[in-house]
């Protein structure tokens, strides 16, 4: 029995070794494979992503492969290479996830497509994010944050949790409008439930994270789904991205019914929620821990924001508006500059449709191709001093192609607009109203799957001593 079992391992050894084996596997890029199956994964998310992609830059040079998450990939990192593959040739290189993250998201969502169906989903969609369309959500973002910040005086925080907190609500408002509907509060436990998933290892056993996660997509498709028959029906559309994507102006006014099915646009609206929450609470708490660190630095911004603050006592106490966000120019550089620095994007997966010539080399059909945007923004040539976070960089465009926090092309993230405003909205407060200080001397970064300080960054929040006259 043991040598039958031997010979059959040996066979399955055999067969994983050549899964990724190509005929013209000397025109492939210079790299390493890594272990079978697993390739480099573990290496990739057990240390720095930074020493991982310099390392091999320096040992292969631009372009290398690499096997990840039971993928051949090939790696690049110079900006005119990431724009071959993200804007002049972008045709030969669709956008993809590995399987499990397309099932738990919807296999119809805009990530996943190119062509006309992507073009005219990305139209419907930024329609929703354009300035036009989120000036009125200034004041409902602002209402979440009135809420949020009072419960942290005074107490010890998770700021990344906080954050999601926050960013998940912002998220809810850009999809559904700020109509209360009874399905929202379903649909917001059953993606928490598909969240809390996300990121485990797709073992589709009884009671594994990933099968409780796609139990919870399958009942979100569905409750969607009547959110989306009753709005139909009544012809009263809401406000958001589901207003926009079932024919409406985001308004509540019908305009032209688009012919999505409701598959597609519970796909697509669930999409959205996952994109902006997680990136969106990684940046914000980057932000916290640069300015807590650079005391000149929280002294500067707090003078732009204290400055706003006044104004609006002035005039009444009003609320912000979206002209006093665009009065924050060194603040915008700050959210500039953590973009560059912590990188939460690391980098996009694109995948080959053909067999490509790239750079001298083949990549087969089929082979995953990641454009490094870490490494670009952390290149020396292009940021010079790139460990120093340095907001004045930005008082200056970067070079073409060398920043890229939201991607390049047409799938560029089209809502980088609206997360940048909740962004201004809740520093404008924060930094108004209170201060932080980080506890513990724990640091380091810990990767699940963005980068973000070690054990989500606990600070505690006090109440500004030194307060300027409130607007209550």
């Amino acid at each position: 029995m043991l040598p039958l079992l031997l010979l059959f391992g040996l066979l399955l050894l055999l067969l994983l070794c050549l899964q990724w084996r190509h005929p013209n596997h000397h025109l492939l890029p210079p790299g390493s494979m890594g272990w079978p199956y697993t390739g480099e994964t573990f290496k990739l998310y057990t240390q720095n992503p930074n020493s991982f992609f310099s390392i091999r830059q320096k040992r292969y040079g631009d372009v290398f492969k690499t096997h990840i998450l039971g993928c051949p990939c090939v790696m690049i990192s110079s900006p005119e290479a990431a724009r071959v593959v993200l804007v002049s040739k972008a045709h030969l290189f669709k956008p993809t996830y590995p399987p499990s993250k397309e099932k738990m998201i919807g296999p119809q969502a805009l990530f996943f497509h190119q062509g006309p169906y992507h073009s005219r989903l990305k139209k419907l969609i930024q329609a929703s994010f354009l300035p036009s369309a989120i000036k009125p959500s200034v004041s409902q973002i602002e209402n979440i944050v009135l809420r949020l910040l009072p419960s942290w005086d005074n107490s010890q925080i998770n700021t990344l949790q906080q954050l999601k907190r926050f960013a998940f609500d912002v998220a809810m408002i850009s999809a559904f409008g700020d109509q209360q509907d009874l399905e929202i509060e379903r649909i917001k436990h059953l993606y928490q439930c598909l969240e809390k998933g996300y990121n485990s290892m797709p073992l589709d056993l009884p009671g594994t994270p990933f099968r409780k996660a796609m139990k919870a997509r399958k009942l979100l498709s569905e409750t969607l789904g009547k959110l989306i028959e009753k709005r139909q029906r009544s012809n009263e559309y809401g406000g958001g991205l589901l207003a926009v994507l079932l024919g409406g102006d985001g308004d509540g006014d019908k305009v032209e019914k688009n012919k999505l099915s409701n598959s597609q646009i519970a796909d697509n609206i669930i999409g959205v929620i996952f994109a902006a929450q997680d990136t969106t609470a990684s940046v914000l708490t980057w932000i916290l821990k640069y300015l807590h660190d650079d005391h000149h630095l929280l002294e500067a911004v707090k003078k732009e924001q204290d400055a706003i603050f006044e104004e609006r006592v002035r005039e009444g106490g009003r609320g912000l508006t979206w002209d006093d966000t665009r009065r924050m120019a060194l603040t915008s550089r700050v959210i500039q500059e953590t973009l560059r620095t912590a990188s939460v994007l690391s980098f996009t997966f694109r995948e080959a449709v053909e067999e490509v010539e790239f750079e001298g080399y083949l990549i087969p059909r089929g082979w995953k191709v990641l454009p490094l945007f870490r490494t670009i923004h952390h290149s020396a040539h292009f940021f010079p001093h790139p460990e120093k976070f340095d907001p004045s960089r930005f008082e200056v465009p970067p070079r073409p192609n060398t920043y890229m926090p939201f991607g390049n092309g047409v799938h560029s993230c089209p809502g980088s607009e609206m997360a940048k405003l909740e962004i201004l909205i809740l520093l404008h407060h924060l930094i108004t109203g209170y201060r932080w200080k980080v506890v513990g001397e724990e640091s380091g970064i810990q990767y699940g799957p963005f980068p973000v300080p070690k054990g989500g960054l606990p600070i505690k929040v006090f109440s500004r001593k030194n307060k300027i006259t409130s607007l209550n």
